[in-house]
Formats: structure tokens, sequence, C-alpha cells
């Protein structure tokens, strides 16, 4: 089977950015971190750092190597939570110098966005009785970060 890894281009503070990461997400690790070395053409020495990396069961790949592209919706990290001890700590931590959005959307303080959603919600939204998952979606959209309790609350209508 092929390897698929999502790679991310940090201006600045990768290693930190990663550090950060892999220290919230459960089972996640850096598995290296290196330099480009000093006859790439790509910058001094240590200029272009890189890094391998897993957050939970999804591989990555960072680079860090100066402005180029800034992070934007079109690609997030989606962390779907049991609880909502989870989904508050992931959310306290993530939004640290970050800005929050609607719908469980955030950005942390490098700019990456991320979805903190919980597993509930999707069960819920694909009930097979279209006035509860309707209530449910209603009660999404008015949401920032999401709120099991509210959420179950939509769904007894």
């Amino acid at each position: 089977m092929m390897k698929v890894t999502q790679h991310l281009w940090f201006e600045k503070d990768m290693q930190a950015a990663v550090n950060f990461y892999t220290s919230l997400i459960p089972g996640s690790s850096v598995e290296w971190v290196s330099a480009i070395p000093a006859d790439n053409p790509s910058g001094p020495a240590g200029s272009v750092q890189l890094a391998g990396f897993t957050l939970g069961d999804q591989r990555y790949m960072a680079i860090e190597a100066g402005p180029l592209d800034p992070f934007n919706h079109a690609f997030s990290i989606i962390v779907e939570c049991e609880t909502q001890a989870e989904i508050d700590r992931l959310w306290d931590a993530l939004k640290e110098g970050g800005s929050i959005e609607h719908c469980g959307w955030l950005r942390d303080r490098w700019g990456l966005s991320w979805q903190i959603t919980p597993k509930r919600l999707g069960e819920l939204m694909n009930d097979p009785d279209p006035a509860k998952a309707k209530r449910v979606t209603e009660a999404m959209l008015k949401m920032i970060k999401f709120d099991i309790a509210g959420l179950e609350a939509a769904a007894k209508g």
C-alpha cells in the first residue's frame, strides 16, 4: 500500500509547533528532525528545518523555510473527540495565541486551522429521524466550541 503523508510549510517555529501538536494528541510522536546541510541551494546551513511526526494515526511532514503561502481553510486538521473534557482541553490549548471561529473551527498561533468535533455530532446528524438531525444541525451552526450536552438537548427537542 502507498504511504500518504500530509505536508505543512511553516514560515518559522516549525519545531515548536510540531512539539506542541504532538503533546496534545494522544498516540502522537516526533519521528525525526533535521536541517538542510550547508551545500543545499535553499539557503544557509540550518535555515531550512524538516520534521516527520504523527498525530494520532496520521503521518505528517513539516518544513520551516521562510514565508511562502500562509495556511488557510483549504486545509484543516479534524480531531474527533469522545468527551467534552477532550474538546475543552484541545480547544483551550489550540486557541492560545490563535483565533476562534464558528462550528468547532479555530486557528492556532501558527495559523493552522483545526476542527475540534465530538464523535457524537456525526452520530446525531446522521440520525434516521430527519427532524432530530435538523435540530442538531441548527444547534451546531450556532455554536463556536462544540457542546455535547447542547447537541444532545437539541436532539431530544
